[in-house]
């Protein structure tokens, strides 16, 4: 009888303990294992490795999805091998300007910082102004403002410097004073690169956060879907949470992250379906290149690209890792 008690009260405990789940993404592209060396390989691989299994340590930890979007994120962001942050993109003028955002599917609140110079971590500020701020988005000197009256790090813009990205801007400028076709028309995969996060926490709640560094030798303000809600950060504890990454321009014009989670809503299909639809079709057929993570409330991930490759990682609900870079 004892034993038979013990049992029980295993397998009870077993039942009632929530599941979680993960998924990030540190950016889509022309990404060709021809193109990489082992150890830089390595090196993307033991990062998003290490970002995602702390990721999932906090949400086993009960740690809210917020928190551990934002943790992940973070390491994400201090880490010069992906375009946010430290590894951020150079702008036309040589700066960096930094955009995030993040999303809690249960409240549907939601916060973004854009065009940001000064702050050390963009999805640290996005999460101030989900929870401190009135308002969803705000941008450059305000939202520096707002995150240095909060306490958050300011930084001068030049810790994001970084000579690969710098090489990047020199051959877009290149690339710029050569065309006769108008600002903009001459990106090559430079334009690619963000890194996300999506979760669904001990709670039952989903939750999406995006920090990019944008373009490279982006102009006059340029913003692009990482914080923007609906195109590139969304979530909903009734359908997924999705983070995107790409041609910011294509996801803010068809609504992307918003659009795979209204299909399963509406269309009542599967989140692998919903996001391959988007990602591969509909994407595809408007020429929009890049990529998403997703995760429903029952903890089933997709991650589809219709780029060559996406840095990609992801832990299930029952405790499954992945880690990936190319397409197959």
């Amino acid at each position: 009888m004892l034993f038979a008690s013990v049992t029980a009260s295993a397998n009870d405990e077993k039942s009632t303990t929530p599941n979680v789940a993960i998924a990030i993404h540190g950016g889509a592209g022309t990404i060709l294992k021809s193109s990489m060396t082992p150890e830089k390989e390595a090196a993307y691989r033991a990062k998003l490795k290490e970002a995602v299994e702390h990721g999932y340590s906090l949400l086993k930890q009960g740690v809210k999805g917020e928190k551990a979007v934002v943790e992940t994120i973070k390491i994400l962001e201090l880490s010069p091998l992906f375009n946010a942050g430290v590894g951020a993109v150079y702008t036309f003028d040589g700066e960096h300007e930094l955009d995030a955002s993040i999303m809690h599917g249960g409240t549907k609140n939601a916060g973004a910082v854009a065009g940001v110079k000064t702050i050390k971590s963009p999805i640290e500020a996005a999460l101030l102004v989900m929870n401190e701020s009135p308002h969803v988005m705000l941008s450059g000197k305000g939202a520096e403002a707002y995150a240095a009256e909060n306490g958050l790090e300011q930084v001068d813009n030049k810790i994001f410097d970084t000579e690969f990205r710098k090489q990047a801007l020199d051959k877009a400028k290149a690339r710029m004073a050569q065309a006769s076709t108008g600002y903009g028309s001459q990106q090559g995969n430079e334009r690619f690169g963000t890194v996300g996060a999506v979760v669904l926490d001990s709670e039952g709640n989903l939750v999406a956060g995006t920090s990019t560094g944008g373009m490279t030798a982006k102009r006059y303000g340029r913003i692009g879907d990482s914080p923007v809600i609906g195109a590139g950060t969304y979530a909903d504890n009734e359908s997924c949470a999705v983070s995107a990454t790409g041609h910011g321009e294509y996801f803010i014009r068809y609504h992307v992250a918003a659009d795979i989670c209204a299909r399963m809503k509406y269309q009542n299909v599967s989140l692998d379906e919903a996001a391959n639809t988007v990602i591969n079709d509909v994407l595809v057929k408007a020429k929009g290149d890049g990529g998403v993570i997703a995760i429903d409330k029952l903890g089933n991930i997709a991650m589809p690209f219709n780029s060559k490759g996406m840095y990609r990682a992801s832990i299930s609900t029952e405790g499954v890792v992945t880690v990936a870079i190319y397409k197959d």
